[in-house]
Formats: structure tokens, sequence, C-alpha cells
């Protein structure tokens, strides 16, 4: 581990600045360099580890949180950094569940009607999902559900839309979702016509949590490595 290697050095293998590595160690993600008499900053192979780890930290935990995972371990704070990595990992299950509640609440649903007949009220609308009426006006105020309103009663009035996303606002309650993460759904199905549209989205969404599970293998490995070395450079 004594070779010498200039900030350019480290630079070159990620496509990075000689001054973004400066400023990597100067934000903790590195450890203290040494100096040569001229005041020069001297990296080493462990540097360059260092920085191979952060790299390869940020596509899995994002940019915040991986400069914080450095800079624990580079303070010898360990248990703090594999505390960010376990948040981490906590928060890509519950994004899972929350992909998979989505998936079998779309599945759930039966065909809307066509449009036109098939309008509804609050009471029968309430009975049909076993809610209370005052659930669907909460639902309401939230955006999840968009009645109009009969001009002549004031009733509210429910089209074969307004059912169909009642039906997808109740599944996803019944999962423990809340509505601030109902009612983003529930707009794209709404924007886009029905949920048919809506299977590129969430193949989509499957796709970039399956990339962030992967990065993160590549992130604890990287980490794992320089954790193995710094220790045994102490």
């Amino acid at each position: 581990m004594a070779t010498r290697l200039r900030p350019v050095d480290l630079a070159r293998e990620h496509g990075l600045s000689s001054q973004a590595v400066r400023n990597y160690e100067d934000a903790g993600i590195l450890p203290p360099a040494g100096r040569t008499a001229h005041g020069y900053r001297i990296y080493t192979p462990l540097h360059a580890l260092a920085l191979r780890a952060f790299v390869a930290l940020i596509p899995a935990h994002g940019h915040q949180t991986a400069t914080a995972i450095m800079s624990a371990v580079n303070e010898d704070a360990v248990e703090e950094a594999l505390t960010l990595i376990d948040e981490s990992h906590e928060q890509l299950l519950g994004d899972r569940r929350t992909l998979a509640a989505v998936e079998q609440a779309l599945r759930d649903l039966a065909p809307s009607p066509p449009a036109g007949p098939g309008t509804t009220f609050v009471g029968p609308l309430a009975r049909r999902l076993g809610v209370r009426p005052a659930t669907l006006r909460k639902w309401e105020q939230a955006g999840l559900i968009t009645p109009r309103r009969d001009p002549r009663t004031g009733y509210r009035v429910y089209s074969p839309a307004d059912v169909r996303d009642a039906h997808l606002a109740h599944q996803l309650r019944r999962g423990g979702h809340p509505l601030s993460q109902i009612a983003p759904l529930i707009a794209q199905v709404r924007t886009a016509g029905g949920v048919e549209p809506l299977e590129a989205t969430l193949n989509d969404w499957r796709a970039r949590l399956t990339a962030r599970g992967r990065a993160m293998l590549r992130g604890a490995s990287e980490l794992d490595t320089y954790l193995a070395e710094r220790a045994e450079a102490q």
C-alpha cells in the first residue's frame, strides 16, 4: 500500500477531475492524504479503494447517503455506516412491497364499464366497497376520486372511472398505504385512461428497483474490500 498516487491517478479511473478528488477528501469521503515537502497531496492504493467504494455506493444509496457512509467509515464509526446501509435496504424493501401491493390492487380491479350509463351515488358505492360515505368524501378531498355534482340536487355522481378509482384506493388502503402514496398512482391511472397502459410504468418501476438492489450488492462488495484493507493498514 506504499505506492504513491496523484489526484489525477485516482480521478482518471472514474472520469472525474483532480479537483473532485480533492473535494472528496475534504468532505471525508477519502481518508486524509499525506503531503510532500511542497504541500502536494500523496494518495495511496487505499485512497483508490475508498474512491472506488464511494462511486459504487452512489447508485445504491444516493450521493448524500454514500457520502455519510464513507465519512463514518473514515472516522472509524463503522456501526454508524452499517446502520445507514441497513436503512437504505429497509427503504428498498418498502418500495418493493409498495410495488407488489400496487400490482395486486390493479390485478384485483374488475374492468371498468364503458363510459356513459353506470353512474352511481355515494351511498350505493360506499355499500359496494364496505366503507362509510365519509370515507369516500375523505378520498375525494385527497384527490383520489373526482365525482361531479348533480346541478339540480348537488349530490355527488360517480362515473365508471370514479368507481374504478375508488376500488383501487380501497385495495391500497387495505394494504396499509397512506393516501399520499395512493393519490399519485390514481392520477397516473386517470391520465393513462385506465389500468392497462400502466404496465410499462410498473415494469420500469420494477427494473429500477432491481437495478438499485444490484447496485447495493456492488457497493457492499467494494466497501467490504475497502474496510478490510483499511483494517490491515491500521
